[in-house]
């Protein structure tokens, strides 16, 4: 396995401690890897809902241009309404 080595302020360094003494985690590198894990599923959540708020914004465009848009605030609130309900923000 890879490894790396990283520099922790002391706030975090005593973190990784505290998760450490608690038993929740063996070693300094589980807190790690479970924290990128972590890091990177927020990361995929974002980029999934940025996805779903451009294909609204698109669709609501698309509807202007046929003429079946009433309110564009609205089709904008309601393409981050969908977003949200759909990744659970």
């Amino acid at each position: 396995m890879p490894t790396r080595n990283i520099a922790l302020t002391e706030a975090q360094d005593n973190f990784v401690g505290e998760l450490i003494s608690s038993g929740r985690y063996q070693s300094a590198s589980e807190v790690l890897r479970d924290g990128l894990r972590l890091l990177g599923d927020a990361m995929a959540r974002r980029e999934a809902e940025l996805a779903d708020i451009r294909n609204g914004i698109g669709e609501g465009l698309a509807q202007e241009r046929r003429g079946e848009l009433i309110d564009g605030e609205a089709a904008i609130d309601e393409a981050f309404r969908r977003a949200r309900d759909k990744h659970g923000l």
